[in-house]
């Protein structure tokens, strides 16, 4: 039936919007740098030892634990309690394993042997049953109660001790980290309990996927609480995220809002991590060996010495954190150091005259002052750059303060220096003026589709180069950047830097090239340029002296298709089901005005338009605009416009809503011609197992064990779970539809076998003749029209299926500890849904041709597909709602 109504050109267009929305999701699953993170290892077996718990909190909360990890001798030592270290608290995240703790609590423990366990870390791990918390926000609050729970019960096993904390540090990864600050909304909770917060890869700023209000008013709750008690949160907090490799989670909704009276909070990706630079996908963020040792190296600079535990200063914490995560000197880190140094001995002292000088150590054991004046290079240069490449974490590099032939005193300037990977032993330096080091280069157009390019050459013998992004500072921007380096004279490979430097955001990268070679990188940002922010996105090259470099840069057309995904991909089925509504009510006014019902191909090329839908939602924007319209808005209590949300997080993409409606619409058309095989299918193998059914005679709606049905799914609904009841909901409607498609195949088999012998039937009157075909042609027709609409109908509670899903999955999960969950997102709904769907699954378009309300409800799904735009496409759960209410219409039709 479906295919009947296939048009090529169509076909070729959804293609086409197939093949793009491919090369978006490649971009996002695909396009990025394979993964570089070392496995961390244990070096002895890990055990996890469990706390008890006091019986009436474990009554409270059967299904969550509480761990200490250990390792080997330790792990024995501390299976007798008190304990003696510093607490540590790890927090897993959706469907994450307390088990999850033993890399960095291995790190911990590696690092504490090596100081002779002169201090060190006890970690704790919290069971949370791999509960799928990003898809089913219930239990979030309850995750966090149980966390203040667990604090408190760690605390109590350092009574008594000399140097018993006061206070844990907290590591949630994931939707851990999103727990973790919820424990400042809690009535009773005391801030002072934690002293120091890390969250990895956790998203801050909104769900991934707001599938219930459950998770969405958590995240209001927690994120309106940390802006309005901004000025007395005192909890040092870092955000690390995992980079473009991290696609569950992108590293836009890790960064914690920036207040100017909340200088506490950082916010870092793991490619800009100093020693780690490497992007991290959703899980090994928790495992990667670089950035566990980031981890841990800051934690034992935190400890301070008089007290044993970490430090409740918060400007050393946030000192240290900005040493490993943000700016490395390459230098251990001091909590005061030394900023003029006395430069004295017996040590060599050698000037240096020229603007350009490279010192090759050959591990000499006296120690070399080389000596640049100054006054020779003041009037003709304006900088000097030095590189060096021994890791030596003493200080290398001096500001003189006299100007005699051999300094007493120098400005320690090492600790202004940034660490870089490295390759040789080597020291190189130069003068030079900014200007001439300082390259402009402008990207090119977003609708250029990578035909246009821009370049520039660097032909000069330098040693660095800042290339200067214009034009670049939006997130749908995406671009492809190619280095070409040509080294004359050269036998052994040259290393050369290019690090991708974003000012108004810690989002930088690295890229190591051995050159001569051509090296390409991805240029898309994370978080979009803010409207005050002036700086630009900066190239900055760490070259060779003996090459040349090409830099061209040009739009990547399948990186803007996957930031589109990536930003917006979420928002998908909303716009599927609005393509669907539109079709949909276009099927139901072809039924009133015609008398038959319009194959769903055909009403969803007619009816789905983004005309018909973007137009009013950027009316409704922009009227919001005005006092009075915002007012009026207020009064009628009407949630926030989704653009306006979207707006507030720098998402807006120009065209995005049409893109993502011709996605929509591509999506809906594939979607109906699966589901209306799938009927044929399943009624053909009704055939081949039972015997063929007949066309019903009776077109009543409400058979004898429909209100039995009913009520039953509704008690299921009501003492399990509500989208249990919507999935058994949705088989009885196929079931009802597969019966009919049996049904129409049997008959049309029955009316061939007919017609053949239908001239053994000529000695009767053509009166009975005609009236008896007249008969059957309407009862045909009429079942082929009922089929039409039951498949647009499948195709809409198909999504209400797909968006209870989570909820369902979640209560099957928990099913040996809660018969019925609570709170349940999808019990309203099924109790409006079930006798519904009920209804419509024994209903036939001949009764409700005549009906008075036939042309109300066909003009519903119009204001209602405008309506899942406007407050669905962030808000996922609320697409249900906007369906439900056509269907209920249509059900009502059968009465009025």
């Amino acid at each position: 039936m479906f295919l009947h109504s296939v048009n090529l050109w169509n076909v070729a267009f959804y293609a086409l919007m197939v093949f793009m929305a491919t090369l978006g999701l490649w971009d996002v699953f695909f396009g990025f740098e394979e993964n570089k993170c070392s496995m961390s290892y244990m070096f002895e077996y890990p055990e996890y030892q469990k706390i008890q718990l006091p019986k009436k909190l474990a009554k409270r909360y059967p299904a969550y634990e509480l761990y200490l990890y250990g390792e080997g001798s330790y792990a024995e030592e501390h299976k007798i309690l008190p304990l003696t270290g510093i607490p540590v608290l790890f927090l897993p995240g959706n469907a994450g394993s307390y088990k999850q703790v033993r890399s960095v609590g291995s790190i911990a423990l590696r690092k504490a042997e090596d100081i002779d366990f002169k201090y060190h870390f006890d970690f704790f791990s919290v069971n949370f049953n791999e509960e799928l918390v990003a898809l089913y926000g219930g239990s979030l609050q309850k995750q966090t109660k149980f966390v203040h729970e667990c604090i408190k019960t760690i605390l109590k096993l350092y009574k008594g001790q000399e140097f018993a904390p006061k206070s844990v540090a907290i590591i949630g990864h994931s939707m851990g980290g999103l727990v973790a600050r919820a424990l400042l909304t809690l009535k009773n909770f005391k801030q002072d309990l934690i002293n120091l917060l890390i969250t990895q890869a956790t998203p801050h700023v909104a769900p991934v996927l707001p599938l219930d209000r459950f998770i969405t008013d958590f995240y209001m709750t927690v994120n309106n609480y940390w802006i309005l008690n901004a000025r007395h949160i005192n909890l040092t907090t870092l955000s690390v995220a995992g980079g473009f490799r991290d696609y569950q989670v992108r590293s836009g909704l890790t960064f914690l809002p920036k207040l100017s009276h909340h200088t506490s909070a950082l916010s870092v990706v793991s490619s800009a991590v100093p020693k780690t630079w490497v992007s991290t996908d959703h899980l090994s963020i928790v495992w990667c060996k670089q950035l566990q040792l980031t981890t841990i190296r800051a934690f034992f600079d935190l400890i301070d010495a008089d007290t044993k535990q970490i430090t409740q200063n918060p400007k050393k914490k946030l000192s240290v954190l900005n040493h490993h995560f943000i700016r490395h000197p390459a230098k251990h880190f001091e909590e005061n150091p030394a900023i003029i140094s006395d430069l004295t001995g017996t040590s060599m002292w050698v000037p240096v005259k020229v603007s350009k000088w490279t010192y090759v150590a050959y591990n000499e054991s006296d120690k070399i002052y080389f000596t640049f004046p100054l006054a020779n290079h003041r009037k003709i240069y304006t900088h000097v750059y030095c590189q060096s490449t021994m890791l030596d974490t003493n200080s290398w590099i001096f500001g003189c303060i006299n100007s005699t032939s051999m300094c007493r005193q120098g400005i320690d300037l090492s600790w202004k220096a940034e660490l870089l990977p490295t390759i040789k032993f080597v020291v190189d330096c130069e003068f030079f003026k900014k200007e001439t080091r300082t390259i402009q280069l402008p990207v090119t157009h977003l609708f250029s589709f990578g035909l246009s390019s821009r370049k520039v050459l660097l032909n000069t013998s330098g040693l660095f180069y800042n290339i200067e992004l214009l034009n670049f500072g939006q997130i749908y921007q995406a671009f492809k950047i190619n280095v070409v380096s040509k080294c004359s004279g050269v036998k052994e490979e040259i290393t050369s830097i290019y690090k991708l430097h974003i000012p108004w955001s810690y989002e930088d990268s690295l890229t190591i090239a051995q050159v001569p070679s051509s090296t390409e990188i991805s240029l898309k940002l994370h978080i979009a340029q803010p409207e005050n922010e002036s700086q630009v996105a900066l190239l900055k090259m760490y070259t060779s002296s003996d090459c040349q470099y090409e830099v061209t840069v040009k739009t990547s057309f399948s990186q803007i298709l996957g930031q589109v995904v990536r930003f917006h991909g979420g928002a998908l089925p909303a716009y599927v089901t609005s393509s669907i509504l539109l079709a949909y009510g276009g099927q139901l006014y072809s039924l009133f005005s015609t008398g038959h019902c319009l194959e769903y191909a055909t009403m969803l090329d007619k009816q789905a338009k983004p005309y018909k839908v973007d137009p009013f939602v950027l009316m409704i924007k922009f009227l919001l605009g005005y006092k009075w319209f915002k007012e009026l808005w207020d009064v009628l209590l009407l949630p926030e416009l989704d653009a306006i949300v979207l707006t507030s997080q720098n998402m807006c993409f120009p065209l995005v809503s049409l893109v993502l409606f011709l996605f929509g619409t591509c999506t809906a058309y594939w979607g109906g011609l699966l589901s209306s095989t799938s009927v044929r299918l399943l009624s053909s193998l009704w055939l081949a197992l039972k015997r063929p059914p007949e066309l019903p005679k009776d077109t009543k709606m409400i058979s004898l064990d429909l209100p039995f049905l009913t009520t039953v799914l509704i008690i299921v609904s009501w003492t399990t779970c509500g989208a249990f009841a919507i999935l058994l909901t949705y088989l009885y409607y196929v079931f009802k539809i597969v019966h009919l498609q049996a049904s129409l195949a049997t008959f049309k088999n029955s009316q061939t076998v007919n017609l053949k012998h239908s001239r053994r039937n000529e000695k009767k009157s053509n009166h009975h003749k005609d009236s008896t075909v007249h008969y059957l042609h309407l009862s045909a027709n009429d079942a082929e029209d009922s089929l039409r609409m039951h498949n647009t109908v499948i195709n809409l509670l198909t999504w209400i299926v797909l968006l209870s899903m989570p909820s369902l999955i979640y209560w099957l999960k928990n099913l040996r500890y809660y018969f019925k969950l609570s709170p349940d997102p999808c019990k309203p709904l099924a109790f409006i849904l079930i006798p519904t769907m009920a209804i419509l699954g024994n209903t036939h378009t001949v009764s409700i041709k005549s009906s008075k309300l036939l042309k109300t409800t066909s003009q519903f799904p119009l204001p209602l597909a405008v309506g899942v735009i406007a407050f669905g496409s962030a808000h996922l759960y609320r697409v249900p709602c906007f369906v439900f209410i056509p269907l209920l219409l249509h059900a009502l039709c059968n009465f009025m």
